[in-house]
């Protein structure tokens, strides 16, 4: 129980450092953070991210690596199914 725990979080915290990746690429193109949309974001993160790190429990670095890429394959898979980014706001 304790070894799926650290896997579940392992991936949480994948899925974590997506949401704060793509808040520094909001910042690097001059968008305006909405923090509350960045809470939700980096929660939901995390939540799939857990999801992931758990499935592929075995296997630190393929847990982390599944929470990250994970939740940047729904950013993408959401951008083609509606024809836009995920903007935050622009300045």
């Amino acid at each position: 129980m304790m070894a799926e725990l650290v896997f579940i979080l392992v991936g949480a915290l994948g899925g974590l450092v997506r949401g704060m990746v793509g808040m520094l690429k909001s910042l690097g193109r001059g968008e305006k953070i909405d923090f509350i949309y960045l809470i939700i974001t980096v929660i939901i993160a995390a939540i799939i991210g857990a999801g992931l790190g758990y499935g592929f429990r075995g296997d630190h670095r393929a847990s982390a690596l599944a929470g990250y890429v994970g939740t940047d394959i729904l950013e993408n898979v959401f951008k083609a199914s509606t024809g836009r980014n995920i903007v935050l706001k622009k300045i």
